[in-house]
């Protein structure tokens, strides 16, 4: 946990929460903090800042927050996922926070099983903390936005174009030829859309809608992946393409004005 994340409501009017629940005792026990001693801090979709600890008791912790510096921007990778099984989307809810997504658009596909969507794991109360917990570890304020689909021909056809702003799109797919590193260069997008199906992949005419409508295949070698390791793997692999691209792009500008 390397930010200890708040809620608005958590601050009242005022700088000071009283907390007593598993951020205060990794203050306590993991960062060794003692009356006097500074933690980062964020307010979820909001501001970072420090907090000075100003008493603690048994289990208990005040903390004098400080709200100062800007949030992170938001990511500029949005997630088309087909829902997994319950158990190994539970799994990825903290990865994705962590690794930056902006919004985590879950849907069906053909090789989806159809009681997925009536788990507890896609209710807000069992996702929202999960989210949490993988913001505090990437230091992260911003929520990811969550939506679900249960009509996937509607979701491409109808709904795509309102939920995304305009971006490259991409599809994961196992027997593409290019990688992501490649159609990003060529394109240097501001953001990414990634479609990533289920571990059954997904159908021909599932990947021709997406094609249709502007997805572009890319993989990442010959390896069929679960989906909680494709994900990762993915995600990264577009979050560092994204990163180079933008290095260049800076560098080429700065030698311009240079030269001039």
């Amino acid at each position: 946990m390397n930010l200890i994340l708040l809620e608005e409501h958590e601050l009242g009017d005022g700088s000071r929460v009283v907390l007593s629940d598993r951020r205060a005792d990794h203050i306590l026990n993991t960062l060794k903090c003692n009356p006097g001693s500074t933690v980062r801090v964020g307010l979820v979709n909001g501001s970072l800042g420090l907090a000075t600890l100003v008493e603690s008791s048994g289990e208990t912790v005040e903390l004098d927050c400080r709200f100062e510096d800007d949030p992170p921007a938001c990511p500029s990778v949005d997630l088309l996922l087909a829902l997994p099984r319950p158990k190994v989307m539970r799994r990825l809810w903290a990865p994705l926070a962590s690794l930056g997504v902006g919004h985590i658009a879950l849907t069906n596909a053909w090789k989806v099983e159809r009681n997925y969507f009536d788990t507890h794991v896609l209710d807000e109360e069992t996702y929202r903390p999960l989210l949490i917990e993988g913001l505090q570890q990437a230091r992260d304020t911003l929520l990811p936005q969550v939506s679900i689909h249960r009509q996937f021909k509607k979701l491409v056809e109808d709904e795509l174009d309102d939920l995304f702003p305009p971006q490259i799109r991409l599809m994961a797919d196992p027997s593409a030829h290019e990688r992501i590193q490649e159609v990003l260069g060529r394109n240097n997008p501001a953001r990414v859309l990634l479609a990533v199906g289920p571990e059954g992949g997904w159908t021909d005419y599932e990947k021709d809608l997406l094609v249709q409508h502007g997805f572009l295949p890319v993989g990442m070698g010959q390896r069929i992946l679960r989906t909680d390791t494709a994900c990762i793997g993915l995600l990264t692999l577009v979050h560092s393409a994204l990163d180079s691209e933008g290095r260049k792009h800076r560098t080429s500008n700065i030698e311009q004005r240079t030269s001039n």
